[in-house]
């Protein structure tokens, strides 16, 4: 193994999230792009912090998502880059994102559990949809007759939404703040 002097892995690193496509965490990069060299997860999830510090409160940030890491545009900024993309993400209906944040916060759950707390019926689109983003998985099966199939969300969700854990959904005592997580997915993707 050949040793690596610490501007070059921090040069490596920086290069290695910038062209990711999608987060890496220390243990993946250090089995990665660093394979071939002398570093301990230690010090790689140093440098880590140290590039994370580096890029706050610049255009581009290094944020911590799903066990990973990923540069992405500051959220502030937004609204004005969006004009670089002349497509425009689809808008989620009321309904979908109802289904959704239930399976975020429920799950595993079923989709009778999701019409019965909704009140209404979950529609086959609403579900195909949420599997076709992959924000949502079929998990397993519950042991009741029918076997209905029980939901979660995925680390995509995660990634799509910026939340390095299902912790760090708010509290759903917060209703500004799930209004202000759904609103912002009815509306556009985040620029990454």
């Amino acid at each position: 193994m050949s040793r690596i002097n610490d501007a070059q892995l921090k040069q490596l690193i920086e290069a290695a999230l910038f062209v990711a496509d999608a987060p890496q965490s220390a243990k993946a990069l250090r089995q990665g792009v660093l394979a071939a060299f002398q570093v301990t997860l230690g010090r790689v999830n140093e440098v880590l912090d140290e590039l994370e510090a580096d890029y706050a409160g610049r255009g581009i940030n290094l944020v911590r998502v799903a066990g990973g890491y990923r540069f992405q545009s500051n959220a502030d900024l937004s609204d004005h880059l969006s004009a670089l993309w002349q497509e425009r993400a689809p808008r989620y209906s009321r309904a979908l994102l109802e289904t959704l944040a239930l399976i975020a916060y429920r799950q595993p759950i079923t989709r009778g559990q999701i019409e019965k707390i909704r009140g209404v019926a979950v529609s086959s689109n609403i579900i195909r949809t949420l599997m076709e983003r992959d924000w949502v998985k079929v998990v397993g099966h519950k042991e009741v007759p029918g076997r209905p199939a029980l939901y979660a969300t995925t680390d995509a969700f995660l990634h799509y939404f910026c939340l390095g854990s299902l912790s760090d959904l708010p509290p759903l005592s917060d209703e500004g703040a799930i209004e202000a997580l759904l609103s912002g997915a009815a509306t556009a993707d985040p620029v990454h």
